[in-house]
């Protein structure tokens, strides 16, 4: 009788099988919302006018492909990647300009025509801060290890995103901060103050239970 071996195929097959089910349907969502994000970036560049926004846009692109690819590629075989995730940094860090000045009443477009970088930078910041939201609840729910870290390394990642796009928009006047007045301000800074000495703990009622 002839012996058979496994083939490479059915190894492979056990080697990624190390998924929760729930971790599958979740990994699905967060790569069909990852390419949601790209197809939206690349139907933006298009109407984009300002060389600055359009430096951020590219990019964030780039680097959220960059990621795209190497989360697929783990959750495909259930390892480690083949690269190591990467660091987004803010080219052009400022400080928060804070206070409200007048500006024109906004309305939904009338046609393609008033597609204004106000608003395509509003969407980009709306895709990145529903895109940290997702990569963060699904992280703390995968099984395997190698997917969770590919996940969890990426939502400081898109924070950086979406706060590069915020402080575009803010000095731009397209997102201001308002602040409250002075007094207001401090009597809500001072509601919480440090926890003083250690708690005493009470004792667990199954402390002394009989088995």
């Amino acid at each position: 009788m002839q012996q058979q071996t496994p083939n490479n195929n059915m190894t492979q097959g056990m080697q990624n099988m190390n998924h929760g089910g729930h971790e599958l349907f979740d990994l699905h969502e967060v790569l069909a919302c990852t390419i949601n994000v790209l197809d939206q970036f690349m139907i933006f560049r298009q109407f984009v006018q300002d060389n600055e926004l359009l430096d951020i846009l590219d990019r964030q692109y780039n680097f959220t492909l960059f990621h795209y690819n190497i989360t697929a590629e783990c959750f495909s075989t259930g390892q480690k990647p083949s690269q190591e995730t990467q660091t987004y940094m803010i080219r052009n860090l400022s400080q928060p300009i804070y206070g409200i000045k007048p500006t024109q009443p906004k309305k939904p477009n009338q046609s393609l025509a008033d597609v204004k970088d106000a608003g395509i930078s509003a969407h980009m910041l709306g895709l990145m801060k529903t895109h940290a939201s997702l990569l963060t609840m699904t992280s703390v729910e995968v099984t395997n290890p190698a997917v969770r870290r590919v996940l969890a390394s990426q939502v400081q990642n898109f924070i950086e995103m979406a706060y590069e796009i915020f402080l575009y928009q803010n000095r731009n006047a397209y997102y201001q901060v308002p602040q409250l007045e002075v007094n207001d301000m401090q009597k809500m800074l001072n509601t919480f103050v440090p926890a003083q000495g250690m708690p005493q703990m009470p004792p667990n009622n199954r402390a002394g239970a009989v088995h």
